[in-house]
């Protein structure tokens, strides 16, 4: 009789894993189709140049719409004001490329975020998740334009789990690997997401979201957090990395104190 009971169990518990996975699967295209919207490019525009769009990242939207988050590596390239080149956030509406001008309100250089302001139409806002409630082995999806705008405007997710949660820097054992924002790092280290899904270089800006709701935990950060994690590593691995959204909160608390 134990034997029966122990199958039953066993049975009932993979019924009951077989319907999350399943529940997960269904409901992510819907939380994709909510998601997508929210994505945005976010490069320059010049009209003299040819071409003159130039996608440098991802960004997403969040608040009342007219704020964007990015990575701040993204934006910190010399704009070329005198010439006429601007700070562009790119949308996809009906096949059509839509621009508006931004602005940088902050920067948060120590963990590679900035938050833009835009000066057209609002766009829909995704929400921020509580990222100190992220576990390892949690699904999650992140959206972006993984090589740009080559093939158009049109936003790709890839779909994982969050592998580790681990410090954003390693011991280091050799002093000539070491540099001035290592050791910055290193004395103010913090958690940083591990990934099992691939990113590429625009990804950088993507947001990573719960699966199951669309909740941002985490912002793709493809060039910061490599350069600082696998310095010791003569050829960087492709894991992916994400800043938790944590983070955003905490610049957006201080965009407040400011005001």
């Amino acid at each position: 009789m134990s034997r029966l009971i122990k199958k039953g169990v066993i049975l009932f518990l993979i019924l009951i894993w077989a319907w999350e996975s399943s529940a997960i699967a269904s409901s992510l295209p819907d939380v994709i189709s909510k998601v997508k919207p929210s994505i945005v490019g976010v490069g320059t525009y010049l009209k003299t140049r040819g071409p003159p769009a130039k996608l440098m990242g991802t960004g997403f939207v969040i608040l009342d719409g007219m704020h964007i988050i990015t990575n701040a590596h993204v934006v910190q390239n010399e704009i070329k004001r005198k010439r006429g080149e601007s700070l562009t956030i790119f949308t996809n509406v009906k096949e059509r490329v839509v621009m508006q001008a931004a602005t940088i309100l902050e920067i948060d250089e120590d963990h590679d975020l900035a938050l833009l302001k835009i000066s057209g139409s609002s766009l829909p806002a995704l929400t921020l998740g509580n990222s100190d409630n992220a576990r390892e082995g949690q699904q999650v999806a992140f959206t972006g334009f993984p090589i740009g705008a080559v093939l158009g405007l049109h936003p790709v997710t890839h779909r994982g789990i969050i592998s580790a949660i681990t410090p954003v820097v390693v011991p280091v054992y050799a002093s000539f690997k070491l540099n001035p924002q290592l050791i910055k790092r290193m004395q103010s280290p913090y958690n940083v997401f591990q990934l099992d899904a691939t990113a590429y270089p625009g990804n950088s800006g993507s947001p990573v979201y719960d699966t199951s709701n669309g909740k941002v935990l985490a912002v793709i950060n493809k060039v910061f957090i490599k350069e600082t994690k696998e310095s010791v590593l003569d050829k960087p691995s492709g894991i992916t990395y994400a800043i938790p959204a944590i983070h955003i909160r905490k610049l957006l608390e201080k965009r407040n104190q400011e005001k």
